[in-house]
């Protein structure tokens, strides 16, 4: 699949120092500094004040992802709840080369909007959001709507 050729809107830059279990520098962010530290179950400290790489993605990847749904919700009519949101898990394994990759899951919160119909808008989301199109064909995205 050939790169998708974009016309820039903005660009940020974020400078790691210690890998997993160190600090992130952003440039005018309230996140500058940001203590990182690998979980436990990746054999860290799990440090309670520190964040990972996964959450850090999880947190992009869902507002990415609602903006989307939003975006797409008022084309096809629709308003979404003050209520509405997306629920990203992001899980990290190993894979059979022995290296590790990642696999998502985007749960829609929809109140108000019928299961098809939220479904739709999920998967029309999926088609325009930034991660997603950076993902695609890259690891497993699943897209769904809670119960």
């Amino acid at each position: 699949m050939a790169p998708v050729q974009i016309s820039p809107l903005y660009s940020t830059t974020a400078i790691t120092h210690g890998g997993r279990n160190g600090k992130l520098l952003l440039e005018n962010s309230p996140l500058d500094g940001l203590e990182l530290a690998m979980p436990k179950q990746l054999g860290g400290s799990g440090k309670e004040s520190a964040t990972n790489p996964e959450q850090l993605f999880a947190a992009g990847f869902s507002s990415c992802f609602e903006s989307a749904l939003r975006l797409v919700a008022g084309k096809a009519g629709k308003k979404l709840d003050e209520k509405a949101g997306v629920k990203a898990t992001v899980t990290i394994g190993k894979t059979p080369d022995g290296g590790f990759g990642l696999a998502v899951e985007l749960t829609g919160i929809l109140p108000g909007i019928p299961r098809e119909e939220a479904q739709k808008l999920m998967e029309a989301a999926h088609q325009v959001c930034p991660y997603s199109n950076a993902t695609r064909g890259n690891i497993e995205v699943k897209v769904s709507v809670a119960e």
